[in-house]
């Protein structure tokens, strides 16, 4: 078989089911063997930032490795965007990536690049392939890589002149990877010192869903009965009405779990990852930490870990729950719970009906089922999203939140529908994100995956005018025109509709809800 037919063996092995990207001329004999693959789907896209994303959203969603492709020079940075933030949300992803043959490596050449160097800064693991036997070890060690904790990305480049040569090697075996639990002595050890402090609090990151940990989770805040508070990325860990959910921390301003916080004497902290808020930030007054999570701690002066109990986190807080741990009710001051839902618009008001993006969150949450997926992109709505809105179930709710890239919605959503194809996926962007990707919806409609596409229409990108307001009392280099979002939305032969009140809004989303195998988008003119 040629290399690239080997290639396509080992990626059916590795339980691969799609993979997002564009061929170019250096991947035309792997897009060769791909066609004869009745077990993966290549799905081209029209842009390979949109392919790295849809392979992002689709591992978090699936919870199997994403993978991606892309040819080399332009395709290949093109690809760079997504491949970074799948990185730094610690989502498992595979890149693929074409490059000129070896031949033209070593002196100034037509759209030659590095391309590991390029790759390595934002990867877990890249390699090129230098001898065409080592394809099926490549691979291997590629999706290996990407799956071990803390997931990330791996890359391998494929310079062309292996593609088409033959060669005898079979896929290696795809073996488990190991699950470590940490010695009984820290176990205990953990257990006494929660024992020796009276208001030890729950920091609770993305690491408690990567894991599936949730059930033992909520075991442990059950046996504690003390205040948790979660990430950006860990929402839905804890329902909505649980008496110890303290909602989501991580803000930049006005983060009012952070008085909560600086009350507690120790902070359990599990799963957290530092990408989404440095320990400098919550906690300035340097409360011991019982550090629970895959990886050793990073340990400086915000982050003192008295104890550390590390594996895996499932199998960790299964231990530490058959300690028969002693409750440690207690509850921050200024009735806390009750000012953060109001200052986060946690509760609709009876009866207003202004169209706010809180009140339009409000009617997502009622109108929606529990299997929904909301996708969010990057910019203010972001946050006003992890503030207010609640998802019904972890992984309820997908944010970037470690590059934080604008442009993962629309793609993430078509990632999203295929790993869950039977769920409602609904995803909300600004008007400046969803032009990024906007071509995306192409490729949706082709593959006959169905969401809804909400766009935030202010034509601004309003983060940058609160930031700049804020800083020099006006804002410039940020505001733009848009087009017809409906219209274009017709060009792509999908429902556009605009909603510019809050009526308008629950009639068009129950509409779109009740309609399930079309896209609709939904142009979004908020009041404020």
């Amino acid at each position: 078989m040629k290399v690239t037919d080997v290639l396509v063996k080992c990626l059916e092995n590795e339980g691969v089911e799609y993979i997002f990207g564009i061929v170019g001329s250096e991947t035309l004999d792997l897009a060769d063997s791909l066609s004869k693959s009745t077990k993966i789907q290549l799905i081209n896209v029209r842009h390979e930032q949109g392919a790295a994303f849809m392979a992002d959203v689709y591992g978090r969603t699936a919870k199997k490795t994403g993978v991606c492709l892309s040819t080399l020079g332009p395709g290949a940075s093109n690809l760079l965007t997504g491949i970074a933030s799948a990185q730094l949300d610690h989502s498992p992803v595979v890149a693929l990536v074409g490059q000129a043959g070896i031949d033209r490596h070593h002196k100034e050449s037509h759209q030659y690049v590095d391309l590991v160097k390029l790759f390595e800064p934002v990867t877990k693991w890249c390699t090129q392939i230098q001898a065409s036997p080592t394809v099926p070890s490549a691979v291997r060690n590629a999706f290996r890589t990407a799956a071990m904790e803390k997931p990330g990305a791996a890359a391998i480049v494929l310079p062309e002149n292996f593609s088409a040569q033959m060669i005898a090697n079979e896929p290696l075996m795809v073996s488990p990877l190991p699950v470590t639990e940490p010695a009984m002595e820290s176990v205990y050890a953990a257990k006494s010192l929660i024992e020796q402090h009276i208001k030890p609090l729950l920091v609770i990151g993305n690491g408690v869903v990567r894991q599936d940990a949730v059930f033992e989770l909520q075991l442990l805040v059950e046996q504690l009965e003390s205040p948790a508070f979660h990430s950006f990325m860990a929402k839905g860990v804890l329902p909505k009405d649980h008496p110890q959910n303290f909602y989501t921390f991580g803000f930049n301003e006005n983060d009012l779990v952070l008085s909560g916080l600086q009350e507690a004497d120790l902070l359990i902290v599990i799963g957290f990852d530092f990408v989404e808020k440095l320990p400098k930030d919550w906690n300035k007054k340097k409360i011991p930490v019982l550090h629970i999570d895959s990886l050793p701690a990073e340990t400086n002066d915000y982050y003192p870990a008295k104890v550390e109990l590390v594996g895996n986190i499932k199998q960790t807080l299964q231990l530490l729950n058959q300690t028969s741990l002693t409750k440690k009710p207690w509850e921050p001051t200024g009735n806390l719970k009750e000012v953060i839902k109001t200052a986060y618009h946690l509760n609709p008001e009876s009866g207003n009906m202004t169209f706010t993006i809180k009140n339009m969150l409000h009617s997502i949450e009622r109108l929606t089922n529990d299997d929904t997926i909301i996708i969010s992109d990057v910019g203010a709505h972001k946050v006003s999203i992890a503030r207010t809105y609640q998802p019904k179930k972890p992984n309820g709710l997908i944010i970037s939140n470690g590059l934080a890239s604008m442009g993962i919605a629309i793609p993430g959503a078509i990632g999203a529908k295929l790993a869950a194809p039977d769920a409602p996926v609904i995803c909300i962007t600004g008007d400046g994100g969803a032009m990024m990707n906007f071509s995306e919806i192409e490729t949706a409609k082709r593959l006959g995956v169905s969401f809804i596409i909400i766009v935030l229409n202010d034509s601004v990108l309003k983060l940058e005018v609160q930031q700049m307001d804020k800083k020099f009392g006006e804002s410039y280099g940020a505001a733009f025109t848009n087009p017809d979002f409906a219209k274009l939305a017709d060009s792509f032969s999908i429902q556009g509709r605009r909603a510019k009140t809050l009526a308008d809004f629950k009639a068009v989303l129950t509409e779109a809800l009740e309609r399930p195998n079309e896209i609709f988008l939904i142009d979004t003119v908020l009041e404020g």
